[in-house]
């Protein structure tokens, strides 16, 4: 948006969109805009598709005589454009990547002088748009790691890969019922998938012994949120100490009683709180090597049980208030070959 005031202070427009081209599906749409929402259209299209197909600048100060205007914008919008100046958004190499345009001057036509103010704003935009560009990219790699190291933890436990997207979009859920900001609920959607990172570095014999654990055992598979803690928490980038929180803390409870640290209450991270009960749930409703899945009905009552006690009150009353939500979820991300679940006893989890 301040791309968008610079460009309609420096021209003394009414509005200033920037626009940016979809080269994946041959379309426009809107980045920033003054009173206009993400509006995507064909490139092919109006003035703004013209001037990005083109690659040259144009002033119209008589749109709805130029056959190349759309008025199509001005229908779904009810405003009325009476001027406009268009020119291309041009990366490093010299292409085309999106649209500076300025619309309605306010006193007068746009003029020669105005394509020059606005040519400034376009090479400085260009610019902000490559910083961020190059930042989604880093973020997205970020992403990809994440996922891939969690789908390489699961599968040596023998879980799949259904199980991180799963607990992923439990906690999305969780995030946005309980009223984290946009920004702090993809964080968490995210980095979850890393809540049992650790668990590479639990011996075999352990991890995959298909009997219950002796005391012995125990201690050791408990050690795996300090590993997944240890192996994270020096990075910089804000997805992965996230995803070391996670590992650290999603096994502690809201009374005080779980591992490693034997936190209580609010003193144990929101995104540690809110991930043990997503991946409790997909423990429960989930097959694994030592159990069938359980049935709905037993795990809605373990909830209410351990409401206040395993898990955050608000939390298992955010799970219970929204179980069918929580269960599409689940079927969405369904394990593959997965067989009817069966009722089965709770194994310690």
């Amino acid at each position: 948006m301040l791309l968008a005031d610079f460009g309609r202070d420096l021209t003394g427009a009414d509005r200033c969109t920037v626009w940016l081209c979809n080269e994946k599906d041959g379309t426009l749409w809107t980045r920033v805009a003054h009173g206009l929402d993400r509006y995507p259209i064909p490139k092919t299209k109006g003035i703004a598709g013209w001037v990005a197909t083109h690659g040259e600048a144009l002033i119209i100060n008589d749109p709805y005589n130029d056959e190349r205007f759309d008025k199509d914008v001005d229908k779904q919008t009810g405003y009325r454009t009476r001027s406009i100046l268009s020119l291309p958004i041009r990366d490093a190499d010299g292409r085309t990547v999106g649209v500076y345009q300025a619309v309605n001057k306010i006193t007068g036509s746009f003029s020669a002088p105005d394509m020059e103010h606005l040519l400034l704003a376009s090479t400085y935009t260009a610019e902000v748009l490559k910083t961020a560009q190059a930042q989604e990219e880093i973020e997205a790699t970020q992403r990809e790691i994440i996922f891939t190291m969690a789908e390489a933890g699961e599968m040596r436990s023998k879980e799949t890969g259904q199980h991180v997207k799963r607990v992923a979009e439990y906690c999305r859920l969780f995030g946005e019922k309980y009223g984290l900001s946009e920004t702090e609920t993809e964080v968490l959607k995210l980095s979850s998938p890393m809540h049992d990172i650790g668990k590479i570095a639990i011996p075999d014999s352990i991890l995959l012994k298909p009997a219950k654990l002796n005391e012995a055992e125990w201690l050791v598979m408990k050690t795996h949120s300090t590993l997944g803690h240890d192996m994270l928490r020096y990075s910089d980038r804000r997805l992965l100490r996230s995803a070391a929180i996670i590992a650290w803390q999603h096994h502690e409870k809201w009374n005080g009683t779980g591992y490693p640290c034997g936190l209580a209450g609010e003193k144990i991270h929101i995104y540690g709180r809110i991930t043990a009960l997503a991946d409790v749930f997909d423990a429960l409703a989930s097959d694994r090597p030592y159990k069938k899945a359980w049935e709905l009905d037993p795990i809605v009552k373990l909830f209410e049980t351990e409401r206040g006690a395993h898990f955050d009150p608000d939390l298992a009353r955010i799970f219970l208030e929204n179980v069918d939500a929580f269960v599409k979820i689940r079927n969405t991300y369904k394990d593959e070959a997965e067989k009817p679940a069966a009722p089965s006893s709770c194994p310690e989890h």
